[in-house]
C-alpha cells in the first residue's frame, strides 16, 4: 500500500482528491504543502498530493515556491477537481442563529457573494484550512456557530450541511497534482502535459520572446505560464510552464533542450497524462516522424550525400 502525504488535516479538498487519485493508498495528513512535500522527500512518504492551481485565483503560489526551490520531485498525474463548498454546522444548528463563520479565506472570496445575501450580518472569520474551520466549529464551547467548507469535513467531523453548494461560480475547479521522488516517467499517452520551472540566465531586452520562441517554431503550445520573483531583488523573477505533450515527442524534447541552451536553470517536473485528456493539434512539420525525416536529410549533407 502506497502512504501519501497531502496538505491536511483531514477533510481538505486536498483529501478528496487523493481518495479519487489513490483510492487505496494510505493517507498522511501534514499541516502545510511544504510539509506533504518534504515528507516525500525525506522517505516518509512514496508521494504527495497538492494543489497548484485554481481556475479563480491562479496558481497555488506556496507549491510553485516549493517545486522550484525544493530538493527535486516529479509530477506523476493530475486531477481536475470541481469545488463545492458547503455551510457546515453542529446538529440542530439553524441558519438564522449563525453569527459567526470560519473558514479559508480563499473559500470566504469564493462565497462572498452568498454570505452577503443569505449572512449579511454574520462576522466571517479566516481560518488556516477549511478543513480546519471544520473541526474548530465541531467542538464543544466553539465561538464559531459554522464553517463553509468541502461537505467531506463534515462527514470527518459531525457537522450538518445546512445548504451545499454555496460558491458564487458553479465552474471553479481546482488542479491537483500527485508527486514523488525523481524516477521513471509515466509512458506517453499522446495526451500529456509537461512542466518546467525556468531561470533567465541574465535579464536583457526580448528574454522571455526568446524563451517562448523556443516552444514557438516547434509547435508547442503552452497553457500555463507563470513568473514569482527569486527573491534576488525587484524585477528577478524565474517561470512556471505548463505545455502540451511527453518529453518523449521530438518536438517536446527539442524545445527543452533549446531553452537549456539559452537560459541559467531548466527544472524539469514531469510528463504526465492530461487529466482532461485533450490531445493536442499538431502542426505540420512537428510530428516525430517529421522530425526524424529532418534529422535524417541533415546526416546526408554531413555525410556529403546532396
Amino acid at each position: 500500500m502506497s502512504r501519501i502525504a497531502y496538505l491536511g488535516p483531514e477533510g481538505t479538498f486536498t483529501e478528496e482528491a487523493l481518495r479519487l487519485l489513490e483510492p487505496g493508498a494510505e493517507r498522511l495528513p501534514c499541516s502545510t504543502v511544504s510539509a506533504a512535500l518534504n515528507a516525500v522527500r525525506a522517505g516518509e512518504a512514496d508521494g504527495a498530493v497538492v494543489p497548484l492551481e485554481n481556475s479563480l485565483e491562479g496558481g497555488i503560489t506556496t507549491t510553485l515556491d516549493e517545486f522550484a526551490w525544493g530538493e527535486p520531485l516529479l509530477i506523476t498525474a493530475e486531477l481536475l477537481l470541481p469545488v463545492r463548498f458547503s455551510l457546515l454546522a453542529r446538529p440542530d444548528t439553524e441558519i438564522g442563529h449563525i453569527k459567526r463563520i470560519y473558514s479559508h479565506p480563499a473559500a470566504i472570496t469564493q462565497c462572498r457573494g452568498f454570505i452577503n445575501r443569505e449572512l449579511a450580518d454574520a462576522v466571517v472569520v479566516s481560518a488556516p484550512s477549511t478543513a480546519a474551520a471544520a473541526q474548530e466549529v465541531s467542538l464543544p464551547g466553539s465561538p464559531y456557530d459554522a464553517a463553509i467548507a468541502a461537505r467531506i469535513a463534515g462527514e470527518h467531523y459531525g457537522l450538518v450541511e445546512l445548504l451545499g453548494d454555496i460558491g458564487d461560480r458553479s465552474d471553479t475547479v481546482t488542479r491537483f497534482v500527485r508527486v514523488s521522488r525523481p524516477g521513471p516517467l509515466p509512458e506517453p499517452t499522446g495526451r500529456d502535459r509537461t512542466t518546467l520551472v525556468v531561470f533567465l540566465a541574465d535579464d536583457h531586452p526580448g528574454a522571455l520572446l526568446e524563451m517562448l520562441t523556443e516552444f514557438s517554431v516547434r509547435g508547442v503550445n503552452l497553457s500555463r505560464i507563470e513568473s514569482r520573483p527569486t527573491g534576488q531583488g525587484i524585477g528577478r523573477y524565474f517561470f512556471h510552464f505548463d505545455f502540451e505533450g511527453h518529453v518523449a515527442d521530438a518536438r517536446v524534447g527539442e524545445a527543452i533542450a533549446g531553452l537549456h541552451r539559452i537560459c541559467g536553470e531548466v527544472r524539469f517536473l514531469g510528463s504526465y497524462p492530461r487529466a482532461d485528456g485533450v490531445a493536442p493539434k499538431i502542426k505540420r512539420g512537428t510530428n516525430d516522424a517529421e522530425f526524424a525525416q529532418a534529422r535524417e536529410w541533415l546526416s546526408k549533407i554531413r555525410a556529403g550525400q546532396v
